[in-house]
Order: C-alpha cells, then sequence, then structure tokens
C-alpha cells in the first residue's frame, strides 16, 4: 500500500510540474526533436563499421564481415605512424594551447584600457575565423621554395641557402604546431578571459595590501580561479585524442607525399583510402574504433580528476 502511494504521489508530482512547465517542455521540443535527427538517428549507421558495403543490398542487407574492418587499421605498415602522429600531436596541442591561452588571457585582463582590449581580442579571434584552405595558402606563401617569404627574404639575409619546407618532413612537426597554435589559441584564450574578468577583485586587493606582485598574484589567485575551466577545456580536448584536424594535417601540407612520416594521420589515412579504395566499411570501422578510444580516453582522464580533484570532475 505504502508503495503503490508513493507511486501515486510521484505521478501527481509529474503531473502538477507537466502542467506548470508546458511552455518550456514545447520550447525545448524542437531541439530535442533535432539532436534526435542529427545526432542519435545516424548512429545506427555504426552497423557499416561490421559490414562489406554493397550498394545493391543497402546498409542493412549488406553482409557481415565482422572484425575484417578493423584489421584494415592495425593490419597496415603505416599503422604505428598513424597513431603516432594523431596522439603525439594531440598532446603537443593540448599542453601548449593550454599555456598559451592561459598566458594571454592573463595578459588581457592587465590591459586597462576597454578599447585597447577590445581591439586585442579582435586580432587575437581573427585566426580562429579564417578559413583552413586560406591558411593553408598563408602557410604556402611563407613555405614556398621560389617565391616564398622564408626562403626570398629571413633565409636569403642570414645568408642560408633556401629550404624546399614542402619535401623535408622534419620540420613539419614545428610548423603544424606553430600554425594550430596561431589558429586556436585566440578562440580559447577568450574562454579563458571571460573566466579570468569574472573572478572577485577583492581577492587582488588583499594581495597588494599583503604586498603580493604581479607573479604571486596570477600564482597563487588566478590560476586556482581558472582551475576548474582549464579541466573543462582540458577534458574536452581530450575526448578528440584519436581525432585530428583534417584540413591543418591535409590542406596546410597541399597533400604532399613526402610529408606523409610527419603529417599522415589517422583522419588522412582513412580519407586517402576511402578516395583509393571507395571502402565505405573501412571508413566506419576508423570512425567507430575513434568514438570508442576517445570515449575510453575522456573516462581514464576524468576518473584521475576525480581521483585527485573531486570537485572540477566533470562526469560522474
Amino acid at each position: 500500500m505504502e508503495r503503490s502511494g508513493e507511486k501515486r504521489g510521484r505521478a501527481a508530482r509529474i503531473r502538477r510540474s507537466l502542467g506548470a512547465y508546458w511552455p518550456f517542455y514545447l520550447m525545448m521540443l524542437p531541439g530535442l526533436v533535432y539532436i534526435f535527427i542529427n545526432n542519435y538517428l545516424p548512429m545506427t549507421g555504426l552497423v557499416l563499421a561490421f559490414k562489406k558495403m554493397d550498394y545493391s543490398l543497402g546498409i542493412y542487407g549488406s553482409p557481415w564481415t565482422g572484425l575484417d574492418n578493423f584489421q584494415y587499421l592495425f593490419g597496415s605498415p603505416d599503422a604505428f605512424v598513424i597513431f603516432r602522429n594523431t596522439l603525439c600531436y594531440n598532446l603537443a596541442f593540448i599542453v601548449l594551447s593550454t599555456v598559451f591561452a592561459v598566458l594571454v588571457a592573463v595578459l588581457l585582463a592587465e590591459v586597462r584600457s576597454r578599447a585597447a582590449r577590445r581591439v586585442y581580442q579582435t586580432v587575437i579571434l581573427v585566426p580562429h575565423l579564417i578559413s583552413m584552405v586560406v591558411v593553408s595558402y598563408l602557410a604556402y606563401a611563407f613555405l614556398s621554395r621560389e617565391n616564398g617569404f622564408l626562403n626570398n627574404s629571413v633565409l636569403a639575409l642570414l645568408g642560408g641557402a633556401p629550404v624546399s619546407w614542402y619535401t623535408e618532413p622534419k620540420y613539419w612537426p614545428a610548423i603544424l604546431v606553430i600554425v594550430y597554435l596561431w589558429k586556436m589559441f585566440g578562440y580559447v584564450s577568450i574562454m579563458y578571459f571571460a573566466t579570468v574578468i569574472g573572478i572577485d577583485r577583492t581577492y587582488y586587493e588583499a594581495a597588494v595590501v599583503d604586498g603580493a606582485g604581479a607573479w604571486r598574484q596570477a600564482l597563487h589567485i588566478t590560476l586556482p580561479c581558472l582551475r576548474p575551466t582549464i579541466v573543462t577545456m582540458v577534458l574536452l580536448q581530450v575526448g578528440r585524442m584519436f581525432y585530428s584536424d583534417f584540413g591543418l594535417f591535409y590542406q596546410v601540407p597541399m597533400n604532399s607525399g613526402m610529408l606523409f612520416p610527419a603529417t599522415n594521420t589517422i583522419d588522412t589515412y582513412v580519407y586517402r583510402s576511402l578516395i583509393e579504395l571507395n571502402d565505405i566499411g573501412r571508413s566506419g570501422a576508423a570512425g567507430f574504433l575513434q568514438s570508442v578510444l576517445g570515449f575510453a580516453v575522456i573516462l581514464g582522464a576524468n576518473a584521475i580528476v576525480r581521483r585527485v580533484e573531486r570537485d572540477n570532475a566533470r562526469l560522474y
């Protein structure tokens, strides 16, 4: 009897809630429908990872292949290179972009002129808004052997010989990291800047009274207050550890075959293989594997954060 009474009470509360807030639920409906159609309905296509696609039979009528499509990645002689590049570049991007963006955010907060602050924000945000295709041609303007700025201006003034940048893989880890930081740090730094300007100014006033300089204020006030934002942003980036910016690794190096040891990642490898083999099943297997590995990595990272500092963990 008590249990049935609890169920009736719960149902009554739900009905009252629906009656009181139905306009809000109605407003949510288009967004929920969009999420279902755009994010959840395509998940049925995950079966492609385990099938040999036959266009005459369709997705669900195509024959099953089990785990054969996954051997496409692990059985390839380039498997080690593409996984190494994907992971190492993403680790470098996470660490360097976080450090650089936090530094820029702290410096922006020290600018007292509102007009100057807006100008700086606009300037650092502009690269993020530029298409990667345009970025690739900007990079080519710097790196071209015949007409590039570095060869014709910088190296010529220093007395150095021209460098064929698009045939030398050893330079491209640094080039790709620089291009990524230039394009992305502005957007990330704005995120951190929004947190910095929200910090209670009385903390800094008290620190000044105690004789703390700018360095100690940043170390003991700004960074601790930024910690939750940093954890959230890093966890979001960690979830993409097995993905790469396709435009950065495909368009900026101009798809040069000589640079594949330094620029080939999972995404570019699958794209090139799909273009050559037209095998949707193998591409689906790669995407499925990336999602599973990314999910596992973010769970592991969040578990570490929860163990070290539970309040800043984002998954429970």
